[in-house]
């Protein structure tokens, strides 16, 4: 018989922080709201979510890490928004910040969510925020939650 394990979409007491980004916050702050109200829907309790701001993305996995290493939370939300513009930066910047918090998640053994939208352009942003293509907040949110109760089993 072959054992399968699942995360569930329970929220219970898991202790979330969320990191974001207040570069592009005409986006994230959609990407936050739709966080928390999916950490809300799915039985969080507030006094167990922590958010803190970074000026931008590039800055989301040192503030992770530090998250992470504490030992307060069971898993941390990255929140931020990239917009290619005329130059190389939005490489940059976008590798930089997906590396950070792959290798934060990797390190701690904590996940961090990537929930950074990288977009070609503002109109590709705004739909991954909310507009057409549902929120990443809340897409990320719900995968923190799953992997909480997901490696609660594995342990």
């Amino acid at each position: 018989m072959t054992v399968e394990l699942q995360g569930d979409l329970q929220s219970r007491d898991a202790k979330i922080a969320i990191v974001v980004s207040r570069f592009n916050d005409f986006v994230t702050t959609h990407l936050l709201d739709a966080a928390v109200d999916t950490y809300r829907r799915h039985g969080g309790n507030d006094a167990q979510l922590t958010v803190a701001w970074t000026p931008g993305s590039f800055e989301i996995p040192t503030v992770a890490l530090r998250l992470a290493q504490s030992g307060k939370f069971d898993a941390v939300v990255c929140l931020g928004c990239i917009i290619r513009g005329g130059t190389s930066h939005f490489d940059f910047v976008a590798n930089e910040a997906a590396k950070g918090i792959g290798q934060v998640s990797l390190q701690t053994g904590v996940p961090c969510i990537f929930g950074v939208i990288t977009a070609d352009n503002l109109e590709q942003a705004i739909d991954r925020a909310g507009a057409k293509q549902g929120n990443s907040g809340a897409k990320a949110m719900a995968a923190a939650i799953e992997m909480v109760n997901l490696l609660k089993q594995v342990k």
